[in-house]
């Protein structure tokens, strides 16, 4: 019989493979929307099921058809903005000129150190020198199935035309609540930006798929083969063993098969596996999501959206919400 070869796992474009300094990821480099909307979101990922629906792909060999199709729940409850601020140019790249604070819950406490009155000065704002205005908001998990009170707080950009349009825009929105459906919408092809799931120290079999050594092997059948000559070695491009997961890691082109504010429509018996239930708004993408229930991702529409998908959300005819428990 034939032996079976196929390349090694694990692409060297991500390196050092080394664990994310938290547990929900940092976008440096956000797309700032025309419209006058918030440039992301976030969302709790709940668990995976599957869905029936009818295919809507363009150039698909089963468009109008009722396929099966696995997709990833995502609860999103409504975000609050802190604050508002101010880039200015320097010589070190974007720096913070301004920051003005709203009025904020006290679950905020539990990640920075709040001001206890609220410091508003945006009429004396000059914005002559300002490039960019960005807002800091955090999450409410205590609205959602994660059962915590610590929120996550995280930068987003601020669309409009020009920097006097994202300053009055992100001057209404301080302080109050942002749902997701100011942001996203069905159909929308998005970014995913999140922390795969931590395996610890692997060896490379587990971390880079190399092939077991042979039986005759004098030494570890899990190791590589050489590491290189002694003279000019690149040992950096033979797998070694290391911190396997835990990943920032970014996913392209999701598509949000269902948006809704009631979570009763997807309550599945027994709660969800690793999450328990829903509790507020909740958003279904098509695929797979990197990371573990209960962890953090973020949102952005898409940089790059692909042409092969539809520009509208297709037809759910089915969704499987029974037990999933023991399963």
């Amino acid at each position: 019989m034939a032996t079976t070869r196929r390349p090694r796992h694990g692409s060297l474009q991500y390196w050092p493979r080394v664990r994310a300094a938290r547990p929900y990821p940092r976008i440096r480099n956000q797309i700032v929307p025309q419209e006058a909307k918030l440039g992301g979101f976030a969302g709790y990922k709940a668990g995976m099921t599957h869905l029936m629906i009818v295919d809507n792909r363009p150039n698909s060999i089963t468009k109008g058809e009722v396929i099966s199709i696995p997709v990833t729940i995502i609860e999103c409850p409504p975000i609050k903005v802190a604050s508002v601020r101010l880039y200015t140019v320097s010589s070190n790249g974007l720096k913070v000129s301004k920051e003005i604070f709203g009025k904020v819950d006290k679950e905020l406490g539990r990640k920075l150190t709040v001001s206890k009155k609220e410091i508003s000065d945006a009429a004396s704002t000059d914005l002559s020198n300002i490039v960019d205005v960005r807002v800091n908001v955090y999450t409410q998990p205590r609205l959602s199935g994660v059962e915590k009170h610590k929120p996550e707080v995280f930068e987003l950009s601020v669309g409009g035309k020009t920097v006097a349009d994202r300053f009055a825009l992100a001057q209404q929105l301080l302080g109050k609540e942002i749902p997701v459906k100011d942001v996203l919408k069905e159909g929308q092809q998005v970014d995913v930006f999140g922390v795969t799931v931590g395996k610890g120290f692997q060896g490379p079999v587990k971390r880079f798929g190399l092939h077991l050594r042979q039986h005759k092997a004098e030494k570890t059948k899990r190791g590589p083969g050489s590491l290189g000559a002694w003279s000019n070695p690149r040992m950096w491009t033979v797998a070694h063993a290391g911190q396997t997961g835990f990943h920032a890691r970014h996913e392209r082109n999701k598509l949000i098969i269902k948006l809704s504010e009631n979570p009763a429509e997807f309550q599945m018996a027994g709660g969800i596996i690793h999450y328990g239930k829903l509790k507020s708004h909740f958003i279904v993408v098509k695929g797979s999501v990197q990371g573990e229930p209960k962890r953090l991702v973020r949102l952005m529409p898409s940089r790059l959206p692909s042409t092969r998908l539809p520009a509208q959300a297709p037809t759910i005819e089915y969704a499987s919400l029974s037990s999933k428990q023991g399963k």
